[in-house]
């Protein structure tokens, strides 16, 4: 049988970039499928000897119909569909869908946010079910793309498929984190004049950072320890690791750390996508 992806989540949240994303890599696209088709869809996908790869849209535009999606999921639970949530927060949703000049489509002359609180009420449980939970929030197309293409480019065996994310704390921790990783144990760089208006991609805070006592230890042990991740995800049929590593402001500490883990991780052949959330913001 060829591979399934449901592709579902907030009204707003970047679906359109994300299917088209999954189209670029191969994948052929239904969007707005109602979840009663689909079973068809997989039967389809079993009959087929080239080995297809679908990936279905379904949202609350199929209203009633969307309720059943569970149902659906839980029947197929034997061909492993994988569920692909998009997420933001609510007033980058209002933002975008006020710059679409396009109703909700649960709005039917409600406030807007009212709309938005219903929507996360009904998908709720398929949220917290998601194989790949992509927040796009601070994501522009193409980055959300890129995230879409590590998670679900093809590959030859099973693997883990990881971004990391440096950020900052101040500003929030990213909630499609994974795991969360806190690098204010180790100096802060702000507080040196010489480093404090580089970043930690400039190798001066690079190098200051990676020298201090404890940071060889902890890049050890955090290895270490995704090692055991990794295995469990596979085991349980995932294959994509969201790695949030913070600082005070995302500019030196954890920038310069999730370079490092990033190429740790490589020199471990997963494939892996760094990501600065919060770079440029001070």
């Amino acid at each position: 049988m060829g591979d399934l992806i449901v592709v579902t989540g907030m009204t707003g949240a970047g679906r359109s970039t994300a299917a088209k994303a999954l189209e670029d890599l191969g994948w052929f696209v239904i969007d707005n499928l109602p979840p009663q088709l689909l079973l068809s869809v997989v039967e389809l996908l079993v009959d087929d000897d080239d080995g297809v790869r679908v990936a279905v849209v379904v949202d609350v535009r199929s209203r009633s119909f969307f309720g059943e999606l569970r149902d659906s999921l839980d029947t197929l639970a034997e061909h492993q569909p994988r569920v692909l949530f998009l997420e933001a927060s609510d007033d980058v949703l209002v933002r975008r869908q006020e710059a679409a000049r396009r109703p909700h489509p649960l709005q039917r002359g409600a406030r807007l946010m009212d709309s938005i609180a219903r929507e996360r009420e009904i998908i709720r449980d398929l949220r917290g079910d998601a194989d790949v939970l992509i927040d796009t929030s601070t994501l522009n197309v193409h980055q959300l793309a890129a995230k879409v293409a590590s998670a679900f480019a093809d590959g030859d065996q099973p693997t883990v498929r990881a971004t990391v994310v440096s950020f900052g704390f101040k500003y929030g921790i990213p909630v499609d984190s994974d795991m969360v990783v806190d690098m204010r144990f180790l100096p802060n760089p702000h507080w040196i004049p010489d480093l404090r208006p580089k970043t930690g991609l400039d190798p001066e805070v690079s190098d200051y950072v990676l020298a201090q006592p404890d940071a060889a230890g902890f890049l050890d042990r955090l290895e270490a320890m995704l090692e055991t991740v990794y295995d469990g995800f596979l085991r349980e049929r995932k294959q994509y690791l969201n790695l949030a590593v913070g600082c005070t402001g995302g500019k030196h500490r954890s920038v310069a750390m999730a370079e490092a883990i990033g190429a740790r991780m490589r020199a471990r052949d997963v494939e892996v996508l760094v990501v600065h959330r919060d770079l440029g913001r001070e």
